[in-house]
């Protein structure tokens, strides 16, 4: 099989690491193949793919979207490294309100899926990252919704040093606690 599946802390996020086929000239591998992910529980329609460049320092986070437009994410760092964090918003959830991260670069080639029900959020490790994403519903910005990058009740170990570089949405997110969780 081209990929290893290997569930998070919170067994919904799965970490996707692809098999690499290096020489002397590069590298090849496969990103994506709906058989192999439908066969490890993984049976997504991706409909959009985003492309996102940021520096170090920047953060990016948390988002996600309201229904009908929930997304699933399948994200990875092309070029650089972040590290990227998943918490589960789901009403109910015995996981709510946990989070998990992971360091994906364009050194290790590793995958984070993040199901639909979980904000998303990122930060740049590297000088910069070309960062991809998958996702399973297109972009509705009348859905989208977030909440602060270092919200106490959520208490995210976030690898950042000094004053984060944030969009000015992200600057005036809301707290956590203020937030509607999302139906499974």
């Amino acid at each position: 099989m081209p990929f290893t599946f290997t569930p998070t802390e919170i067994p919904d996020v799965v970490l996707v690491a692809p098999k690499v086929f290096g020489d002397d000239r590069g590298f090849f591998e496969e990103t994506y193949q709906a058989d192999a992910f439908a066969a490890a529980g993984i049976d997504a329609r991706f409909v959009q793919d985003n492309h996102s460049f940021s520096r170090k320092g920047v953060v990016r986070g948390f988002h996600w979207q309201r229904a009908p437009y929930t997304q699933g994410k399948l994200v990875a760092a092309l070029v650089g490294a972040i590290w990227d964090v998943a918490v589960d918003i789901r009403r109910g959830s015995p996981t709510y309100g946990k989070w998990v991260a992971r360091e994906l670069s364009g050194e290790n080639h590793l995958m984070l899926w993040i199901p639909p029900g979980f904000a998303h959020g990122f930060t740049v490790l590297s000088e910069t990252a070309h960062f991809t994403y998958k996702c399973t519903q297109p972009y509705a910005p009348q859905a989208e919704a977030g909440f602060r990058w270092d919200d106490a009740d959520v208490a995210v170990a976030w690898p950042v040093s000094g004053t984060p570089c944030l969009s000015a949405k992200d600057k005036v997110s809301p707290p956590f606690s203020a937030i509607a969780p999302l139906e499974p």
